[in-house]
């Protein structure tokens, strides 16, 4: 008995597929997506500069005995904060390396806030992605929060397990052609 294809498999494309006037030309509305349905990276070449800025929040809950560990410095693997802070900061750099349509950005800062939160329990966090450029910055502050929080859970899991990251989001973009945007 013949199998037939799933409806969602990928097919073989002919040597002349996108090679017509709409090759390459993005479906309304998903850039990454061209007109055969293929995946690609968007070209800005065209775009102009402009300042761009974005911001990310979320946060790590945790049991209150291990918020009260990270506070006093006394988890085994050391300064909890300042090692996810580094960690945000350079995945902010590196997000081209993880995400793979992002473009390669050259940031003009980064910064990694975290603070205790008694009331979570837990920490929360919020990073800030800045360039001048033809492409946003959103990926990278999402993804600098999001390493930051890993960070935490990674440097704490010895004594908690079930911590838990949560609301990872963009609050704030600024610059480009769609102009301003905030939660």
């Amino acid at each position: 008995m013949a199998s037939t294809p799933q409806a969602d498999a990928p097919r073989p494309r002919s040597a002349d597929e996108g090679s017509g006037r709409d090759a390459g030309r993005a479906t309304p509305g998903l850039s990454h997506v061209d007109a055969t349905g293929e995946a690609r990276m968007v070209d800005v070449g065209a775009k102009a500069e402009s300042e761009r800025l974005a911001r990310a929040v979320g946060a790590i809950r945790m049991e209150g005995a291990t918020l009260d560990q990270l506070r006093e410095n006394r988890l085994a693997k050391g300064d909890v904060l300042t090692v996810a802070k580094i960690a945000g900061i350079m995945a902010a750099k590196r997000t081209s390396d993880l995400i793979p349509l992002c473009h390669p950005i050259a940031l003009s800062h980064a910064d990694v806030a975290l603070t205790l939160d008694p009331s979570l329990p837990g920490v929360r966090v919020e990073a800030t992605a800045r360039t001048r450029g033809r492409t946003g910055v959103e990926m990278e502050a999402l993804t600098a929060a999001t390493v930051a929080l890993l960070t935490i859970y990674d440097m704490a899991k010895a004594v908690d397990r079930g911590m838990i990251l949560e609301g990872v989001r963009l609050v704030e973009k600024t610059g480009g052609a769609s102009g301003p945007w905030r939660t």
